[in-house]
């Protein structure tokens, strides 16, 4: 097995020894010369269960002689170890952890995306950017991952600035594309040791009739909406799996699809969005079936149109601007024609916001006992049987 590979596994198992559900947990992976516990270099030939084992075993004996868990770690005859910390600043500095493992998750609604390491695709602009600050004002640490590097390399920044500490980190991801997602999934684990939610949210749509779009057209959206859902699960769900060997069956974990109203429902000339989005639900009930045996649950949610987000209302490439363009309503002559159609849909007389997806989230982790559910976020639009 490539070592770099096999580092970061190692990482991953690591961090789920260690993470409690509740409080953030940063292992930072680097070159060390020593360390308050050494692990043998034999580790590096050991399958996943058997590292698992020998590192849950050499830490409790580690604890039981020292009477504290250990802030460093290293592989005896390697230059490579671990450093972990409360945040990712703790851990850069090389201080030691100040609390114990119970894994009994927080008692209170309202921290329960505490210290969580999420992962957002997507998460530079728009509806992903709205979800990227909301889980941070939750109290998270944020992957920005999206295929715009200098939108996200400048929005962490901003947000590490706002907050003056390290509670977001940019990455470039082309989620169509099985390398790149590989390399970012690395990437994640050789800087944090792992993370615990994965909102895959980059999408992109064009709209149009089924007689008129042509295939180049349609295979777009399903390569980004449908394809790069399950390219980012099959890369998530291989680390993911790492920590809950680690934590030998107490870590949960999430991964959480942002489907669509119209995955519920179909969408005049919106088919290859729709069909692409009813697809995610397909997959996330079948990967949740297979994914729950490693203590991950795999949800969606449906949210309702984001009428005020870009994809709705820019003014060159907007769906306000493609509906309209399209004839897609009847009679509509403006940009606000189109809208007051959409909002008249709708019950609550408004589309959806980030904090309506936000409140759907933070309900899919702290509930343990649902996975392969699509959750509305509609405001009473579309109503489930």
């Amino acid at each position: 097995m490539n070592d770099n590979k096999r580092i970061y596994e190692i990482a991953a198992i690591i961090r789920g020894y260690f993470f409690d559900g509740e409080s953030s947990l940063v292992v930072l992976t680097r070159a060390m010369d020593s360390s308050e516990l050494m692990l043998s270099e034999t580790l590096l030939t050991l399958s996943n269960e058997e590292a698992a084992s020998y590192i849950r075993k050499t830490i409790d004996e580690f604890v039981k002689d020292k009477g504290h868990y250990p802030s460093n770690i290293h592989i005896e005859k390697t230059k490579m170890g671990f450093v972990l910390g409360n945040t990712y600043d703790e851990a850069h500095e090389n201080r030691p952890l100040d609390r114990k493992v119970d894994y009994i998750g927080s008692s209170k609604r309202k921290d329960i995306m505490k210290g969580k390491i999420s992962v957002v695709t997507g998460g530079a602009q728009g509806f992903g950017a709205g979800i990227v600050k909301g889980l941070i004002e939750e109290g998270g640490i944020v992957y920005i991952a999206d295929m715009n590097q200098k939108g996200a390399s400048d929005f962490a920044n901003q947000l590490n600035e706002e907050y003056k500490q390290t509670v977001a980190f940019s990455l470039y991801v082309n989620v169509s594309n099985e390398e790149s997602v590989s390399e970012m999934i690395q990437t994640i684990a050789m800087t944090t040791g792992g993370f615990d939610l994965f909102v895959s949210n980059a999408g992109v749509l064009k709209a149009g009739s089924v007689k008129e779009m042509s295939l180049k057209d349609f295979e777009f959206v399903t390569s980004v909406d449908y394809t790069g859902f399950f390219i980012c699960t099959k890369f998530a769900s291989q680390l993911l799996a790492l920590q809950n060997l680690g934590s030998n069956g107490r870590y949960m974990s999430d991964i959480i699809s942002m489907s669509s109203k119209s995955g519920l429902e179909g969408s005049n000339k919106n088919g290859a969005y729709a069909g692409a989005k009813f697809g995610t639900i397909g997959l996330t009930q079948s990967f949740a079936l297979e994914l729950i045996s490693d203590n991950i649950k795999v949800n969606a949610i449906c949210p309702g149109n984001f009428l005020d987000g870009p994809l709705w209302s820019d003014p060159e490439k907007g769906l306000f601007v493609q509906y309209l363009n399209a004839n897609k309503v009847p009679g509509a002559k403006t940009l606000s024609d189109v809208r007051k159609f959409y909002e008249s849909k709708v019950p609550i007389s408004r589309g959806c916001r980030v904090e309506d997806v936000m409140r759907a989230i933070c309900y899919i982790v702290e509930q343990k006992y649902e996975t392969g559910q699509a959750v509305p976020v509609t405001g009473g639009q579309v109503m489930l049987n």
